[in-house]
């Protein structure tokens, strides 16, 4: 939910949408040759998805999924009656484990009979979150939440929306196909290269065709959002917003800045390197920003005015402190900040 990489007027100006207005739940619109997109609704403020069925010989290979809801299934159901005209899906491949990508991916590989091919990292991690479903919060999750700044009322309403992820992701496949970084996968008679990216999960996988000038990017490079970069509880120490700016110069590096991108979220767009400079950019201002507050202590959830532009409340409480914790781990890691804990259990910050 990070507001401070918007794209501003400078940035913007670099990037251009040549392909148009999107198409409807249910239809979709040829991209690239034997390229297909198609979007689904989403039931939150980030409203849509961005799926991609690829012709592969007889049949079809699938990136993403949706999430698991009605209206989705319902719409999947028109793809396979109009577009890919009862020809099979030979594989679904899932960018990472996030439940609007990978949510309807066992319903599709039991309907299909056909495999997961996703990262180890990506499946193991959505088995372990699945898993929550009807536990109660753990204490460790309690304590860093209450570490972060957070009031009672907020811990109680974590308390009942813990393991809400297993309910928007079907039943996974018992097994998989494990894709990797470097690796070349044959699609329709072309090669698609996996490009891994981590940050904003753990080993997140981009898909480049050289033949056909295309990125598919998923979540690591949005146009005109940027990915949540957050910490966990079952990480509490972790520096994912290194790993984010890692891969995305990774990225820039390998991957020529004339592609078409096509994104989870927006618009199909070029112009992939200035993007990603932007993109690194805005984060380098604010971990800067945050660094500056830090001359007076201050926990996780005082930073939240000077990385989000909107007020911070409800749902998004916890993606926005998963990405303010980021921030400040990020810092503790370059040694620009220190951390203490009060007797209360709290976690104080400030720069050295």
């Amino acid at each position: 939910m990070n507001d401070v990489s918007s794209v501003p007027s400078a940035a913007a100006a670099q990037l251009s949408y040549p392909l148009g207005a999107p198409p409807l739940p249910g239809e979709s619109c040829e991209v690239a040759p034997g390229v297909h997109w198609l979007r689904m609704p989403l039931p939150m403020s980030l409203n849509h998805i961005n799926l991609w069925a690829l012709e592969d010989g007889d049949g079809w290979t699938l990136i993403d999924t949706g999430m698991r809801t009605d209206e989705i299934a319902s719409a999947w159901q028109n793809i396979m009656s109009e577009l890919m005209a009862n020809r099979p899906v030979k594989r679904v491949i899932c960018t990472h484990m996030h439940p609007d990508h990978i949510g309807m991916a066992g319903w599709l590989t039991r309907r299909f009979d056909c495999q997961l091919w996703i990262t180890r990292l990506e499946y193991l991690t959505c088995r372990t979150l699945v898993s929550d479903m009807g536990r109660e919060a753990p204490a460790d999750a309690l304590r860093f939440y209450h570490a972060a700044g957070w009031d009672g009322e907020s811990i109680e309403r974590y308390k009942t929306r813990f393991g809400h992820f297993g309910k928007v992701v079907y039943t996974l496949p018992d097994s998989f196909r494990r894709i990797a970084d470097g690796e070349k996968i044959l699609i329709g008679g072309r090669t698609w290269h996996v490009v891994v990216g981590r940050g904003h999960s753990p080993e997140h996988a981009c898909l480049y065709c050289p033949e056909l000038g295309v990125l598919i990017s998923g979540d690591q490079v949005l146009p005109k959002i940027t990915s949540n970069v957050s910490v966990f509880p079952t990480e509490p120490e972790a520096d994912p917003l290194t790993d984010w700016l890692e891969s995305l110069a990774a990225i820039r590096r390998a991957i020529p800045d004339d592609v078409l991108v096509l994104p989870s979220h927006n618009e199909p767009f070029r112009g992939l390197h200035a993007r990603i400079q932007q993109l690194i950019e805005g984060h380098e201002q604010a971990l800067q920003r945050v660094k500056e507050a830090l001359a007076e202590p201050k926990t996780a959830t005082d930073i939240f005015s000077i990385l989000f532009r909107r007020r911070v409340a409800g749902d998004l409480l916890s993606m926005a402190t998963g990405e303010s914790v980021a921030h400040l781990n990020c810092l503790i890691h370059r040694g620009e900040a220190s951390r203490t804990k009060d007797n209360s259990g709290v976690f104080w910050y400030r720069s050295p």
